[in-house]
C-alpha cells in the first residue's frame, strides 16, 4: 500500500500555483511522482467508462452503502477516529462528507457557494483518479486533506472509500490568512472569527496515526469487495417477478449446463425480452450472474480442504478448470488456491 500525498501551495495574490506533490514512505520509498498528478495512462483508464457499466457500478454501490456491514463500519470508524468516512462511486460528483456525521465545521461553513462547491469537486476529482489503483492523498487549496483507497470487484474499479478533512500538520496564522482570501473569492460570507474558530478547531491527523487510518480503510476496502458479489446476487429491490422467478431457477439448476434460454423458457418469456429485462434490472447479463452465484457456492466448497479445487469447479457448473480460475480471479481478484489459503490461515 502506497499513499501518495499531494501539496497545493499559492502564488502571491492568493490564487492557487501548479499543484507540487511530496511523497515518502518510511516503508517503501519510491521517489516523486511528477507534480502530483496522476499518469496518463490511468486518467484514460479512469475516464474510458460506458455509461451502462458506470451505471451498474452506481448501482453496487448504493446498495453496498445500505447494507448492514457498511453501516456498522462507518459507525465503528467515525467513533474509534472521530473522521467521517463515506462510500462513493468512481463517477459521483457529489460531495462525500457534506452534511455527514463529523464533517469538518470549517468546510461546513465555507461550502454555501458554488465556487467553493466547485474547488471542492476538483479536489476529489483528481483524487479519484490518484485512487484508481491505491491509496491517494490530496489537499485543498484551503490546506486539508482527503484520502481515497479503491474499492473493486475483481478487475473492476466500483468505488472509493473516503475519509479526511483533516490537516496533517498543526495550521499557521499565515496558511490561515492565505484561505481567508481564498473564501473571500469564493464568495463565502461568514463571520471571520467563527471562520478562524472553526479553522484550527480542524483535526490535526499526525502521520503515524494518518497510517493506521489509511490501513483501516484498505482492509475494509477489501471485505466490501469480497462482499460485493453477495450483494449482486441478492439486489431484489422492487424487481419484477419474472426475475426474481428467474433467480431462483438459476439457484436450483445452477450446476446444469444452464443456457439463457432455458431460464427463458421456464419463466414464459422470450430469450430476447428476457435478456433485455435481466440486464436492465440487474445490472449485469445472465452469464455473469450465473458465473457469480457459481463462484458464490464454490467460496463455501473452498472451507473444506479435503475437496480439490478441480472437483468444486465441475461440482459447481464449470465445465473446466481453467475457465474456473480466470472467472474466480476476475470476480474475487485472487485464484480459488490463494482464497483458500486466507480462508484457512495458510501462507
Amino acid at each position: 500500500m502506497r499513499t501518495t500525498f499531494v501539496r497545493r501551495d499559492e502564488e502571491p495574490g492568493g490564487s492557487p500555483a501548479r499543484a507540487k506533490s511530496a511523497f515518502g514512505s518510511a516503508a517503501s520509498p519510491r521517489g516523486r511522482r511528477g507534480k502530483g498528478a496522476p499518469s496518463r495512462a490511468r486518467q484514460a483508464a479512469f475516464k474510458a467508462r460506458g455509461n451502462s457499466g458506470a451505471n451498474a457500478e452506481r448501482a453496487l454501490i448504493e446498495a453496498l452503502s445500505s447494507s448492514k456491514v457498511f453501516q456498522d463500519y462507518e459507525r465503528a470508524f467515525t467513533e474509534a477516529t472521530g473522521l467521517p468516512v463515506a462510500l462513493r462511486a468512481v463517477e459521483s460528483w457529489q460531495l462525500p462528507h457534506h452534511g455527514h456525521r463529523n464533517e469538518s465545521p470549517f468546510c461546513a461553513l465555507v461550502l454555501e457557494t458554488s465556487r467553493a462547491c466547485a474547488s471542492c469537486l476538483q479536489v476529489q476529482e483528481k483524487l479519484s483518479a490518484g485512487a484508481a489503483e491505491e491509496a491517494y492523498t490530496v489537499s485543498c487549496p484551503a490546506g486539508l486533506c482527503d484520502t481515497a483507497v479503491p474499492v473493486r470487484l475483481g478487475d473492476r474499479l466500483l468505488g472509493f472509500l473516503q475519509t479526511g478533512q483533516v490537516f496533517r500538520k498543526p495550521p499557521t496564522r499565515a496558511q490561515f490568512e492565505r484561505t481567508l482570501r481564498l473564501v473571500a473569492e469564493w464568495g463565502v460570507q461568514v463571520d471571520a472569527v467563527k471562520l478562524e474558530q472553526a479553522y484550527f478547531s480542524t483535526r490535526v491527523v499526525p502521520n503515524k496515526q494518518h497510517e493506521a487510518v489509511v490501513k483501516l480503510l484498505s482492509i475494509f476496502a477489501q471485505h466490501l469487495s469480497m462482499l460485493s458479489n453477495q450483494v449482486v446476487l441478492q439486489q431484489d429491490n422492487a424487481e419484477p417477478p419474472v426475475i426474481a422467478r428467474a433467480k431462483e431457477y438459476i439457484q436450483e439448476h445452477q450446476t446444469d449446463n444452464l443456457r439463457l434460454g432455458h431460464v427463458a423458457k421456464a419463466v414464459n418469456t422470450s430469450t430476447f425480452y428476457f435478456c433485455k429485462m435481466f440486464k436492465k434490472v440487474t445490472g449485469i447479463n445472465f452469464t455473469d450472474y450465473l458465473s457469480r452465484v457459481r463462484i458464490e457456492k464454490s467460496k463455501n466448497l473452498l472451507l473444506n480442504p479435503n475437496l480439490r479445487v478441480s472437483e468444486i469447479a465441475f461440482e459447481v457448473g464449470f465445465q473446466s478448470l481453467t475457465h474456473f480460475n480466470r472467472v474466480f480471479k476476475k470476480i474475487l481478484g485472487q485464484s480459488p488456491t490463494q482464497y483458500r489459503a486466507q480462508l484457512l490461515g495458510k501462507r
